[in-house]
């Protein structure tokens, strides 16, 4: 569960129990506008104990360990024929690597096999190495520009999946980097974020831009933008509030946030990051597609790979829509989101000591 938001009942119980949403603004409205300016810097960040690859293998522990079962009992003590790969394969669709994904990895551990015994510490490798294959073209670190100031990130993605967390951690990042940072709580619908947000802001000595719960998200977005302009910020980072992918009200209101946005700067906004929950599963695939086409999704983080056995659903993701994966996490703490790596995740999530 991110950082700050509170427990709700299920996806479809938060997503839909939405059902009032206050009067949108008009475009040109300018409604009192709150710049909060933290005075103090961040405090010391703890000293990391465990190597970030110890904390990914700890993390998709659930995701190897489902696989690494399913491979043992397949293999152990068995010659490779049609069935053992069909059985193979259903693993793997289980596991949410996508069903092209599962074909081409059973394909690859038949090849040259039939009727010969083959080691489950051999399945996995070859595992490792198809998955990695797939991952390695969308493993790109997120590039700031810095010729465009302020660098405008719009984060997206349904409630729930760590949006305002993965900005305060990004926020952490960039501003141990020695970027200057500004934050916009674009979620306002729900004072907790905005409040979350302010915290992180805090943190990261960021200034953050918000207004009153219930105000015109777009209108807030053009104004941000301005105001980082005259801060001198190189980066700016604007939250947006959840929404559910197949309700095309709130998929208009973000359309409008990205619309009102290019107003102000015509590239704007640089990066569109789409926030996904691991937890989710085949529903992840889906919200690639719509917020692709709503707001021009331009890199992928994905959250809570810690809290499922679905890690796999990133290999299906990428086989699919090739978009870039910027950063993964793997906890709550601000060290559990880091940079993406395919052999690190391929070799986690096959179960393999690096």
């Amino acid at each position: 569960m991110a950082e700050g938001e509170s427990k709700k009942p299920g996806l479809f119980g938060r997503l839909f129990g939405r059902s009032e949403r206050a009067p949108v603004a008009k475009e040109d409205a300018v409604p009192s506008l709150a710049v909060d300016t933290p005075e103090s810097p961040p405090s010391d960040a703890a000293p990391q104990k465990r190597s970030w690859w110890q904390r990914l293998r700890e993390g998709l522990a659930r995701s190897s360990s489902a696989l690494s079962q399913g491979i043992g009992d397949i293999f152990t003590k068995r010659k490779l024929d049609a069935t053992t790969l069909e059985e193979l394969e259903d693993i793997l669709i289980q596991a949410d690597l996508g069903i092209s994904a599962a074909s081409r990895i059973s394909e690859a551990v038949g090849k040259g096999r039939y009727d010969k015994e083959i080691s489950p510490e051999e399945v996995k490798n070859i595992l490792a190495s198809e998955v990695e294959k797939v991952l390695a073209p969308v493993a790109k670190p997120l590039a700031i520009d810095a010729t465009k100031k302020p660098f405008v990130i719009l984060v997206v993605g349904v409630n729930g999946s760590g949006k305002t967390t993965t900005i305060g951690k990004l926020a952490s990042k960039l501003h141990a980097d020695g970027h200057k940072i500004m934050l916009a709580a674009g979620d306002t619908f729900r004072a907790a974020a905005i409040e979350q947000l302010r915290i992180w802001g805090e943190r990261t000595n960021a200034p953050v831009i918000s207004r009153e719960q219930g105000s015109d998200a777009a209108s807030l977005g053009f104004e941000a933008i301005e105001a980082a302009r005259k801060d001198g910020a190189d980066v700016l980072i604007m939250d947006t509030a959840g929404r559910l992918q197949n309700r095309t009200e709130l998929m208009a209101e973000l359309e409008k946030v990205v619309r009102v946005m290019k107003k102000v700067d015509s590239e704007a906004p640089h990066a569109v990051l789409l926030v996904l929950d691991a937890t989710v599963g085949q529903n992840a695939l889906n919200q690639v597609e719509i917020f692709a086409k709503v707001a021009g999704v331009t890199g992928l983080v994905m959250t809570k790979l810690d809290g499922t056995a679905r890690g796999g659903i990133l290999v299906a993701i990428a086989d699919k829509f090739a978009l870039p994966v910027h950063f993964i996490g793997v906890g709550e703490g601000v060290d559990d989101l880091e940079p993406f790596e395919a052999r690190d995740f391929a070799h986690a999530i096959a179960g393999i000591a690096r």
